[in-house]
């Protein structure tokens, strides 16, 4: 698995790039870092690019669930981006666990999904 972080907006929007298979190692790097900027900025933007993407062991889709519940108000606008039907799918799947706005965007239009994250 591969996650890339990146932020900006001082913190408000964090981009996340997926590739693989989701491990709970790799939300040992995420979950604090967000925690963090919730913490700071009370509301944050979150863009989700999954890449050649395989899902969760288990271990991690359990800890994607606890984090969910956790941050339900604390999400302001969710960009979910990728390249298939099924990762469209994923942004109909989180409605119930966010009150964020939530938006699919097919991975060529990435501007445009940071665009709409930001504004």
């Amino acid at each position: 698995m591969s996650v890339n972080i990146t932020e900006t907006n001082d913190g408000q929007l964090i981009e996340v790039e997926l590739t693989g298979k989701l491990t709970g190692t790799d939300y040992d790097r995420f979950v604090p870092l967000t925690e963090q900027r919730i913490e700071q900025h009370g509301k944050i933007r979150l863009i989700v690019v999954l890449t050649d993407f395989h899902g969760w062991e288990v271990a991690a889709l359990w800890d994607d669930i606890k984090w969910d519940v956790k941050h339900f108000n604390d999400i302001q606008r969710l960009a979910i981006v990728g390249d298939s039907k099924w990762e469209k799918g994923m942004s109909v799947f989180c409605r119930p666990f966010t009150t964020a706005e939530i938006k699919y965007f097919d991975l060529v239009n990435l501007d445009d999904a940071r665009k709409w994250a930001a504004a």
